[in-house]
């Protein structure tokens, strides 16, 4: 493949100085054909690669069905396509994968208040507690005629199922 000053020089080596392909080709330690195929361009346009087909492309329909009935990770769907007699890597499994799994939805908490009857003040926990290390469950301070209450907000979206506030952990 030759770049843009090679073409130039090709170009110039015909139109300026006037030579063959032949002495051109000697000029430039190019191939003859080469110089025949740029100097029947008129301008330089850089080649496209063609498509191949991938190892994964026979197996796309398989691992779109697996995720249709099941939220499989990506090493499990490798695991059962290596059975199958998939003979490809697990990067571009991977890969492809991500671009095809349905994106994760925002989590939301519904509540109905009156205006100026509820105030809600957000707590995410930022330590850690117990000998285990484990966080303590998002919270949120509901305050409700002037008392506050602890809500579990994984607890509340369950039980709630009209309105919307956005919960943004």
């Amino acid at each position: 493949m030759i770049d843009y000053e090679t073409f130039a020089r090709i170009r110039d080596c015909q139109d300026r100085q006037g030579l063959t392909i032949t002495q051109i080709a000697r000029a430039l330690g190019l191939h003859r054909q080469t110089v025949a195929k740029w100097l029947a361009r008129s301008r330089f346009e850089r080649p496209r690669p063609t498509p191949r087909a991938s190892l994964l492309d026979p197996f796309k329909g398989r691992i779109t069905r697996l995720l249709d009935t099941h939220p499989y990770s990506a090493q499990q769907i490798f695991q059962r396509l290596r059975e199958e007699g998939y003979g490809g890597g697990i990067t571009i499994l991977r890969d492809y994968v991500r671009r095809i799994r349905p994106p994760k939805l925002p989590v939301y908490l519904k509540l109905h208040f009156a205006p100026g009857e509820c105030d809600l003040t957000g707590r995410l926990g930022g330590f850690r507690h117990g000998r285990s290390g484990q966080h303590p469950p998002p919270a949120l301070l509901l305050r409700h005629r002037a008392r506050l209450q602890p809500i579990d907000v994984r607890r509340v979206h369950r039980l709630t199922d009209d309105g919307a506030f956005p919960f943004l952990p």
